[in-house]
């Protein structure tokens, strides 16, 4: 029971900062109606599990990737926690640039998005206290100056993962025409975070699914449904240029 009040408080805690960074955007739905992910994901891999040897191996496969320069690169902007720099990631397979003043209703569409479904972690990280593989191993990340902010932190889901495939997922709506391509891009947003050695991959597994079950409980809100039409609109009228 102590346990389980701990993991209420941090999620509230965590909610009410996400929401002052964000300039206290009103999300769509409140985070206690959104799914529980502790009861909709499985748990993460025990240590003498098959999945965790897979993890294992795909540790040292990410590792491997850091001699590519091109994709340690990417990988390192995959890092930055911020919307900004996300959807600055994401505007090049979209086809056109997301920003507040270039496309201020796709952006307050994917930025209000965020803002609902980002406390979503909270609950999970804290339950299950997994551990990074670069705290496990003793190692550095790729982006070294991460590490004081995530150590300590759960590893089970991973927040850059949720955000990157729900980005995907809004994006491609938006733009179908080009979903195959901001899907790709979505998957290596995942990826960068083993690469980073920030998660494990069943980390990054899991948060796909974390991110369309978000996706899932956003199409309930009429004030979701009303912004996506009026960011395709604004989509449609930028295209049409």
């Amino acid at each position: 029971m102590k346990r389980l009040i701990l993991i209420a408080a941090v999620a509230t805690l965590a909610t009410m900062n996400v929401w002052a960074q964000q300039k206290a955007v009103q999300p769509y739905i409140p985070v206690q109606d959104l799914p529980d992910l502790i009861k909709c994901l499985p748990a993460p891999p025990a240590f003498d599990s098959p999945e965790f040897a897979y993890d294992v191996v795909r540790y040292q496969w990410g590792k491997t990737q850091r001699a590519d320069s091109a994709r340690a690169a990417i990988a390192r902007r995959d890092a930055v926690w911020t919307y900004e720099a996300l959807l600055a990631e994401f505007s090049i397979p979209f086809g056109l640039t997301i920003s507040i003043t270039e496309t201020p209703e796709i952006w307050k569409l994917m930025e209000t998005s965020l803002v609902t479904t980002d406390p979503m972690r909270v609950a999970p990280k804290a339950y299950y206290h997994r551990k990074r593989p670069f705290e496990m191993y003793e190692e550095h990340l790729l982006s070294t100056e991460t590490e004081a902010e995530l150590s300590g932190e759960g590893s089970y889901p991973s927040g850059h993962t949720v955000r990157g495939w729900l980005a995907a997922l809004l994006l491609a709506e938006i733009n179908p025409a080009r979903a195959d391509t901001i899907f790709a891009r979505g998957w290596m947003y995942g990826e960068s975070r083993v690469i980073e050695g920030a998660h494990w991959q069943s980390d990054v597994d899991a948060s796909r699914a974390a991110a369309s079950i978000a996706y899932a409980a956003l199409q309930t809100s009429a004030a979701f449904r009303e912004q996506m039409e009026r960011a395709k609109a604004e989509f449609a009228r930028k295209r049409g240029k």
